[in-house]
């Protein structure tokens, strides 16, 4: 018999760990920051009183939420319990939001028709690239500060236009995380872009990375290029930003694993253009 229930800390530990075993390459403080969004948004299935599955249904707001890093245990697939997890996360959230909000994820390939059949549509791809070695050009830029001594405000301020909700509470958690590089561009005292790098089990993950044009955005890539002490350095760009994959590009980063964003609802309104790799695929 499978009991689908509210997940706790160590469950999404578990889950973390489970990705990692899929070559997800999750951050080494994602379980915390992750939990620090939502500590109701995460569902768990159980046999038989076991922990055999789960996923995040994260509300950032009364309008906005995210499904993400949906896995079954190994030893417990094709019995569709999966399928019994998903809707069911599915029509939590939305009991969760506000009448006519909106639920994102981001889904593989082969699960796009899967997600499609439950209410979600397509809107663009996101391209996950991995830069093995610095650029021997990179040169560290002038006008990148350190974010943790920006304004919170002026950085939630920025995040907005990129991400459909207001989220201090987390940006807070994510920019201080332990071995986080956190910068920002600040040129006349204004932000114009800001960006996060976070240590994962492999190399690091830069996400967010928002700016008001290809010459910040560039400029945040070299100051992380320089602090990623030749680790390797992974970056999801969406498809409905050139700019972004012309950056990508441009450091002849090679093109590893890729999904769809989806939106159950109405798409959200963003600053497409700024938007040159997202926070996280698991929680938006």
């Amino acid at each position: 018999m499978v009991d689908i229930r509210q997940m706790n800390f160590e469950e999404l530990r578990q889950l973390v760990d489970w990705a990692n075993d899929e070559g997800w390459n999750p951050g080494l403080n994602d379980a915390q920051c992750f939990w620090s969004i939502d500590p109701e948004g995460y569902l768990a299935a159980c046999e038989n009183h076991e922990f055999v599955g789960g996923g995040a249904i994260v509300r950032h707001s009364e309008s906005f939420g995210f499904m993400g890093l949906f896995i079954v245990s190994k030893l417990h697939r094709g019995k569709k319990l999966g399928t019994q997890l998903w809707f069911a996360r599915r029509d939590h959230l939305l009991s969760r939001l506000n009448e006519g909000g909106t639920i994102g994820l981001d889904g593989v390939d082969a699960m796009v028709p899967f997600y499609e059949r439950g209410g979600f549509k397509q809107l663009t791809r996101h391209r996950r690239f991995e830069l093995d070695t610095a650029a021997p050009e990179i040169r560290r830029p002038t006008d990148v500060v350190d974010l943790r001594s920006v304004n919170l405000e002026t950085v939630a301020d920025f995040d907005r236009r990129c991400f459909p909700a207001r989220r201090e509470q987390f940006l807070a958690e994510w920019i201080n995380q332990p071995g986080a590089v956190s910068s920002g561009f600040v040129e006349d005292g204004k932000l114009l872009g800001f960006g996060v790098m976070r240590p994962c089990v492999t190399g690091w993950k830069i996400g967010p990375l928002f700016a008001d044009s290809d010459v910040v955005a560039d400029a945040l890539i070299q100051s992380f290029q320089i602090e990623g002490q030749g680790k390797p350095i992974f970056l999801d760009a969406p498809d409905n930003n050139p700019s972004a994959i012309a950056l990508c590009s441009k450091y002849r980063m090679k093109e590893i694993f890729g999904c769809v964003r989806m939106y159950y609802g109405p798409v959200p309104k963003l600053d497409h253009d700024c938007i040159f790799g997202v926070t996280t695929l698991e929680v938006g």
